[in-house]
């Protein structure tokens, strides 16, 4: 089983890289799924245990709420799409940091209309770097340009 690395934030601040605060709500949403697919805790309730946990500023609390609520509401479609441009990793085999980061990046691709695709992009290879493999930012932006690439 792979262990998933667990920010703090306030690390973050001291070395000069502080977040946004809608980093900081995916970096909560990203450890709510991470936490739910790992070790099947609910994931209503390990969300908002993050947030009781974070320094999220209050108008952010729904943002994260609705980007987790759109993630489960749609992960099975979401999935489809790692499938269909990561054919040579079968979801399960693939780290449990990755998979989820390309969850969430697909929901805010196809489901968030606020949020341009080039951001979407942006935030999940930034949340790569922070919590994946080396290899992490490379594949998730990989698997996002193909999407995008075949919806256009």
């Amino acid at each position: 089983m792979q262990s998933v690395s667990f920010v703090n934030l306030e690390t973050m601040e001291r070395d000069g890289s502080k977040p946004s605060f809608r980093r900081e709500a995916r970096i909560v949403v990203l450890q709510s799924l991470c936490e739910s697919d790992l070790v099947d805790h609910d994931l209503m309730a390990v969300l908002w245990r993050r947030i009781e946990e974070s320094d999220i500023p209050d108008a952010y609390h729904e943002f994260a709420y609705d980007l987790v609520m759109e993630v489960f509401e749609n992960c099975a479609e979401a999935d489809s799409m790692i499938v269909a441009h990561a054919p040579s990793w079968p979801l399960n085999q693939m780290a449990v940091v990755d998979r989820n980061v390309l969850r969430m990046a697909i929901t805010e691709i196809k489901w968030r209309k606020d949020i341009p695709h080039g951001v979407a992009v942006n935030e999940a290879v930034e949340l790569a770097k922070i919590f994946g493999s080396e290899t992490s930012p490379g594949f998730v932006n990989g698997v996002l340009g193909s999407l995008i690439g075949s919806r256009n």
